[in-house]
């Protein structure tokens, strides 16, 4: 099944075939049978008839889920209209088995049941229905369409646009002489590049404001897609696709956007000193005029398109006392690195763990370079094809320190895959969607300086920095993600529960982006806006809420891991590269899949049963301190300015 990394389509097409398998084996109840009350009414239904019922769903839950993922693999890696009709027609296949599946599913509720039966029949209940043909079709091209638009989107700045000579330039270094060049229009991948890179405030504003409009073009099809979803979600009981998105977490919908909340408050003091020490650094980098002194930060001047993450901006709010010259980008980009390299060193660090080699066809079927001849999606996603060991990365991958710690994350993802595929079919998933985000997550917590020493990737001579350097860089990446993962669900949420209208999107969108991450719109909102829709995981529709469970999830792992591992030390230094007694642990609950509810996989692992923000807060305890202090300094200096 198509994973994606915490930067993607499994949509509800694809996580509905998981959960609800395909269309019914002979023997069988058929789904139409199950629907009608006089045949439920002939006999009332048995244990051996609930067992057969989920064994013949399991029988045939492969075949149409491998057909569904080679058909979004081709999709995703050759963008046509044929490809795409061909994706939305498989989706909408196994869009209606498992509806069908599902609604024949509730004649065995309350039936007493062995647990692993009634849990697989309780996962097959948590997807939508959409009965109608034509609705269906539509709905499936609507979402197709809405992936493949994000995938082909590019700016194409104006001439007088403040990128308008940087494309050009572009153009004319990849294009014949002509005489003639014009702007180039620029795809995310060069857009995001422009986000990292530049420090021109204009440059940057110009590059934010192109891609954001983009997704003005798929906004009614988002509209559409919604109200068709919702519609699919009442029909198998659920207040909405929201609630439905909820209640895979083995709790109420309501339970979980508490526990949600719970953890949030937990961590937010964290966020806010690092905010607070940001936004200093960058009004001393732009200036008044650009970073107000108190209040959000612009959000074109935090190095990524979306403020998800900020390790881009780095140079600029690094502690200069303390900071390191070492650079894992330059070093990767010097030794010419090349994609499958990158591939190898992260698959040593599963292997090192006790963990198996990457089946061949990994090798032979991943796309690990962009194509030069054709458009393709370049969100990194990991694919497990077949359930066993027909496993794929597609990802653009450059030799950088980001794609680095990427490649390591989706990897985190193919070892899940091929550690559960021992499990039933229905079972083969994570415990929750949050434990397949912070599987590689966790590996990518201990990408520390004794780690790349041992990889040769930094000398004896080389200067990383110090602690607090080091740990900086990672809050960048972490503690500033969290508000964004936070954010862009309770957005969702309240599109799908009717709280948010159309003509609102952007409002609610910058009101919660202003509450939860202080951030602000670069320029004010146009009509007709739909910023939201400028991440993928909005237009592919995808739950995010997983990324934010994730981010905390793999800091208990870690510090289960480092524990298991014998280490005593501060968490922020451990790495347990070469350990095969946590590897052995790691791998355990990895096996166990989604046979078991998360609480009792998380406890297996780490000996806790809820989400925690604590081994996050130990973690950065010591850049806590520190922030604090930065922060204290900087407000007696401007008081002292002021007075």
């Amino acid at each position: 099944m198509k994973r994606f990394s915490s930067h993607a389509r499994l949509s509800r097409l694809t996580l509905a075939a998981w959960l609800c398998g395909s269309a019914m084996a002979a023997g069988a109840v058929t789904p139409a049978d199950a629907a009608k009350p006089g045949k439920a009414a002939k006999s009332a239904p048995t244990r051996q008839e609930a067992e057969r019922f989920v064994k013949d769903a399991e029988a045939r839950l492969e075949a149409l889920l491998i057909k569904s993922q080679r058909a979004e693999w081709v999709a995703e890696n050759f963008i046509t209209d044929d490809t795409q009709q061909i994706t939305a027609e498989s989706n909408e296949e196994l869009l209606k088995a498992t509806g069908e599946l599902a609604l024949a599913a509730r004649r065995y509720n309350g039936l007493t049941l062995p647990a692993d039966t009634a849990r697989k029949l309780k996962l097959m209940q948590l997807t939508l229905m959409i009965p109608d043909d034509q609705e269906r079709a539509r709905f499936t091209r609507l979402a197709t369409h809405m992936t493949s638009a994000y995938g082909m989107a590019k700016y194409c700045p104006p001439p007088t646009a403040a990128l308008a000579s940087a494309a050009a330039g572009a153009t004319a270094a990849s294009s014949p002489a002509s005489g003639d060049a014009k702007p180039a229009c620029l795809p995310l991948d060069e857009l995001e590049k422009i986000m990292a890179e530049s420090r021109d405030p204009a440059q940057l504003k110009d590059a934010w404001v192109g891609w954001h409009a983009q997704s003005r073009a798929y906004k009614q099809d988002y509209v559409d897609y919604v109200a068709l979803s919702n519609k699919g979600s009442r029909a198998m009981g659920f207040a909405d696709t929201g609630a439905l998105w909820r209640s895979g977490y083995d709790m109420t919908p309501e339970a979980f956007s508490a526990d949600m909340a719970r953890v949030w408050q937990q961590v937010r003091p964290l966020y806010e000193s690092l905010h607070t020490y940001v936004r200093y650094k960058l009004r001393q980098t732009y200036g008044a005029d650009q970073v107000p002194a108190t209040g959000p930060i612009p959000a074109h001047l935090l190095g990524n398109m979306w403020s998800q993450s900020w390790e881009n901006i780095y140079p600029l709010v690094k502690p200069s006392a303390k900071a390191g010259d070492y650079d894992l980008s330059q070093v990767l980009a010097q030794r010419g690195t090349s994609a499958k390299e990158m591939v190898k060193y992260a698959e040593g660090f599963y292997t090192s763990l006790g963990m198996e080699s990457l089946p061949q066809t990994f090798w032979e079927r991943s796309l690990l370079t962009k194509p030069q001849d054709r458009e393709v999606v370049c969100h990194a996603s990991a694919w497990d094809i077949d359930q066993q060991q027909d496993v794929r990365v597609k990802m653009c991958i450059r030799p950088t320190e980001e794609d680095f710690i990427t490649i390591h994350h989706e990897l985190g993802h193919i070892y899940y895959d091929l550690a559960y595929r021992q499990q039933p079919t229905l079972f083969r998933n994570g415990a929750n969607d949050g434990f397949h985000e912070a599987i590689g997550d966790t590996v990518a917590l201990s990408i520390t300086p004794d780690y790349l020493k041992r990889l040769g990737l930094m000398k004896a001579t080389d200067r990383p920095g110090d602690d607090i350097d080091n740990l900086l860089m990672q809050a960048l990446r972490k503690v500033a993600f969290l508000p964004f993962a936070y954010k862009v669900d309770a957005w969702r949420w309240q599109v799908y529960g009717g709280q948010v209208q159309p003509q609102d999107y952007d409002k609610v969108w910058w009101s919660l982006s202003e509450t939860y991450q202080g951030i602000s719109r670069p320029v004010p909102m146009e009509s007709g806006g739909f910023d939201a829709g400028a991440k993928f995981h909005v237009a592919a529709d995808v739950a995010y809420a997983r990324y934010f469970v994730a981010h905390l999830l793999q800091f208990q792992f870690q510090r289960a891991l480092c524990r298991e591992a014998g280490y005593s030390g501060p968490l922020h230094s451990c790495s347990v590269f070469g350990n095969k007694k946590a590897g052995e642990k790691y791998q355990a609950m990895l096996k166990l899949g989604a046979s078991k509810p998360w609480p009792e996989a998380l406890q297996a692992m780490t000996g806790e049963q809820q989400l925690d923000g604590s081994a996050m807060i130990e973690y950065f305890q010591p850049l806590k301190v520190w922030l604090d202090q930065q922060n204290a300094q900087f407000a007696k200096s401007d008081a002292a300015v002021k007075r």
